[in-house]
Formats: C-alpha cells, structure tokens, sequence
C-alpha cells in the first residue's frame, strides 16, 4: 500500500517541523479523570488550575487544596501541598489524600494521543486530566 494511501484509510496526520508545540494550559481549569492506574469515585470532582503566577489550586473531591508549582518546557513539579480540613465519607477522604500526595510526586506533564493532560511521577501511572468546559 502506498504511504498516502495507507495514511487516508487509517486517518493519521503527520504535522511537519513547523508545528507549534502542545503547551500546558494556565489558568485554565482541568477535570482529574485517573489517579496512577484508578479511576475516580463516580460523581467525585478534582480540578485544578495552573496560575500563571506559580500557584496552583483546585478541589480535591471534599476539599479545596493549593500549591506552589515550577514549569520548565515539559518538566512539572509542586511544592507541598496544603488543603482545607473539612471532614467527608471515608472513601473519598482516601481518594484525596492519594491525589494530594501524588502530586508531589510529579515530574512531568505531557498530552496524550487523545489529547488528555498527563502528570508523570518518577514512576508508576499518569495523572489524567481533561480541560474542563466553561
């Protein structure tokens, strides 16, 4: 099969060297799909937004967190994480506080092929981000 035919019947796109680069959104907010290999408890809603002043901030299911944040090109890192302290069901407490901590652990974002955010840890599965609609 010919390239250009092979690339119409499987709907690739090639974009050439003069393609802008995907860049992280700031202040835009983004709606948490995925923490490592879970999915989200049905009905939770974690977001977060990247100021473009270096602070980050969001809901964490129950409670409302922030965080300084350090952006080079694709590498992501936050600093220590503080939150509100109010108190909800027991599942949802453990599910904030694994997203609480492993965004301390993350290293580097990028996009994936279907255009979702993804956070990196050093190691182990992405967080998994959508934009969220206004």
């Amino acid at each position: 099969m010919k390239r250009a035919a092979w690339i119409a019947v499987f709907g690739a796109s090639l974009l050439g060297c003069a393609a802008e680069p995907v860049k992280l959104q700031q202040d835009r907010s983004y709606l948490l799909e995925w923490i490592g290999e879970r999915p989200l408890i049905d009905r939770s809603h974690l977001t977060i937004t990247l100021g473009a002043d270096g602070r980050a901030y969001g809901t964490a299911g129950c409670n409302h967190w922030f965080a300084p944040y350090s952006l080079d090109g694709e590498k992501l890192s936050f600093g220590k994480v503080g939150s509100t302290r109010k108190l909800c069901a027991p599942a949802l407490m453990e599910q904030e506080q694994r997203f609480l901590k492993s965004l301390e652990t993350v290293q580097r974002w990028d996009i994936s092929p279907i255009d979702q955010l993804r956070f990196w840890p050093a190691q182990g599965k992405p967080l998994r981000w959508w934009l969220e609609e206004s």
